[in-house]
């Protein structure tokens, strides 16, 4: 069994050495530097695109769990969870260039420019199914007699919900910010159908790929999106294990 494990993460992780390792290689062999990496800091395009990103990873982790929340509630709440439960995860069932595309055609029919608010919209709606399975996964720890407890004891709903529900799901609640901004700095097919001149890290990977190839500046810069999706992982497990002691 350990070795099966060891051959699936082998699988998962080993694909990301190769990009670290040059982004970390010097202009001999054998020599090692940082340089590659100092040198994302004085390209303005990038700067641009990590200030984008930086950006709507912090909307999406915001607007997808919340989002999350209401449809949790309403699908333990109202008469027809499986309707609601189906229309959140209905994205993922949808190709992502068809999304986008598709995203991109009716923003022009209204009359929406290409902004960071379309993308901050598209990359929501691919983020809010995970958003709620994530918070719903959290919400069947919790036990409904607390709710029945508190209104016993004169709270009324949101108070209720505030002081005792919110407390015991907000590891759920966590991880839903987290993994919508893993999923948003990541995110490029339907972000490039509606960037227009709005960049983001994984769409100016994208870009510059096709037309120079690839680089060292290319390897730092995917390096780094690495070391963030890992950094906030590690930030969740760390936060998450400090709200089960408490």
């Amino acid at each position: 069994m350990w070795l099966v494990i060891a051959l699936a993460l082998a699988f998962l992780y080993v694909p990301l050495v190769p990009s670290l390792v040059a982004s970390l290689a010097g202009a001999r062999p054998g020599e090692w530097t940082l340089r590659w990496y100092g040198e994302l800091w004085r390209t303005p395009l990038v700067l641009s695109a990590f200030r984008s990103s930086a950006l709507v990873a912090l909307l999406v982790g915001i607007l997808a769990p919340l989002l999350g929340l209401l449809a949790a509630l309403a699908i333990r709440e109202l008469r027809v969870p499986r309707l609601i439960l189906l229309a959140m995860l209905m994205p993922l069932f949808i190709p992502g260039v068809s999304m986008g595309l598709a995203s991109a055609f009716l923003f022009r029919l209204l009359g929406i420019a290409p902004s960071l608010t379309t993308i901050v919209i598209v990359q929501t709606l691919w983020a809010l199914p995970f958003a709620t399975l994530i918070i719903l996964t959290a919400m069947t720890t919790f036990d409904p007699q607390y709710l029945e407890a508190a209104y016993m004891a004169g709270a009324g709903r949101w108070r209720a919900f505030r002081d005792i529900e919110l407390p015991l799901i907000a590891s759920g609640i966590t991880g839903a910010v987290s993994f919508s901004a893993i999923l948003s700095i990541n995110e490029t097919i339907r972000t490039s159908a509606v960037q227009g001149p709005w960049n983001t890290v994984p769409t100016y990977i994208w870009s510059t790929y096709r037309q120079v190839g690839l680089s060292p500046v290319l390897y730092a810069l995917m390096g780094l999106i690495i070391i963030t999706t890992i950094v906030i992982v590690l930030a969740y497990l760390l936060l998450s294990r400090q709200a089960s002691r408490r």
